[in-house]
């Protein structure tokens, strides 16, 4: 009788409807993926690239058309050791870039920021999901207004902010002490009068963890699954991928891939990457084989 291995098994990816105001993106039957686009002339991998929104919109629609299923747009870098811009300078950067996009992007837009009239501003240009790296712990007001505007959320862990965060990667239970603080943004998304039907969470790698924190986080990321939301990662070229390949940020798509499988195999819903194309042939071809082992057990 042939016995079963006990290798490395997938954890099963529990299916949501992720609500986004009048719809809904039905998540967990496939790898769901959210192309970063950075207006910004610092962040770490991109800065400077997208600045001029006609540049912006051409690359949103490349990624759109490779796959892409949210387009994320960002005027703020959140990279180590960033200081923050104001809300002016960070509406100047994105408004342009979402006037173009709500009128040619078929998939749902997202706004990276955690500023109140940043969110304001997308929102009415119709941005549909709030991604917010404060996880709803910054601007009181909102997630009043996401409630309002009946939006998708993304709650992000992270301690401190992206100028402090590094000096803050001391935790007594690593995975306890993240799903914890998870845990309390979505109870305050809840208690503002957001459904838990419009909430992803997402762990934070790179933010405020060390490499070694980031790789446990991706080894046992099913942890997360207890909070009974779906899981977004954001893994793409982030630095603990070159710490461990020692390769420079230009050189670590292949170790991105590399962690977004992990991360499929551990239940991550969606993906947050840079490279759609290669990150959609992954998923496609991952998707399938698990799909298949599924129905053979």
């Amino acid at each position: 009788m042939r016995r079963k291995s006990k290798a490395f098994l997938a954890f099963p990816r529990p299916p949501f409807n992720w609500r986004l105001g009048d719809a809904q993106v039905s998540l967990g039957s496939e790898t769901k993926l959210m192309g970063v686009l950075n207006i910004t002339p610092d962040s770490f991998s991109d800065g400077g690239l997208y600045r001029d929104p006609a540049l912006a919109e051409r690359r949103a629609l490349a990624m759109e058309e490779e796959g892409a299923h949210f387009i994320d747009v960002g005027g703020e870098s959140s990279r180590p050791g960033s200081r923050p811009v104001s809300a002016r300078e960070e509406i100047r950067r994105v408004q342009p870039v979402f006037k173009r996009l709500s009128r040619k992007i078929k998939v749902p837009l997202s706004v990276d920021t955690c500023k109140y009239e940043v969110a304001w501003a997308c929102l009415d240009e119709g941005a549909k999901v709030i991604n917010d790296i404060y996880g709803l712990r910054g601007h009181k007001r909102l997630a009043k207004l996401v409630a309002r505007y009946k939006a998708g959320i993304v709650l992000m862990h992270m301690r401190g902010t992206p100028l402090t965060m590094q000096a803050r990667a001391v935790y007594k239970d690593l995975l306890r002490d993240i799903r914890d603080d998870l845990k309390r943004s979505v109870g305050l998304a809840l208690d503002a009068g957001i459904p838990q039907a419009n909430i992803v969470i997402d762990p934070g790698f790179g933010f405020g963890k060390t490499a070694q924190q980031n790789l446990e986080i991706l080894g046992r990321l099913d942890f997360f699954s207890s909070l009974k939301q779906p899981i977004l990662a954001g893994l793409s070229r982030k630095s603990f991928i070159g710490y461990v390949l020692g390769t420079p940020v230009s050189e670590r798509l292949y170790g991105s891939l590399a962690a977004a499988a992990a991360a499929i195999f551990r239940g991550a819903h969606i993906l947050r990457v840079h490279d759609v194309l290669a990150h959609k042939q992954l998923a496609v071809l991952l998707d399938r084989s698990l799909a298949v082992d599924e129905r053979r057990n």
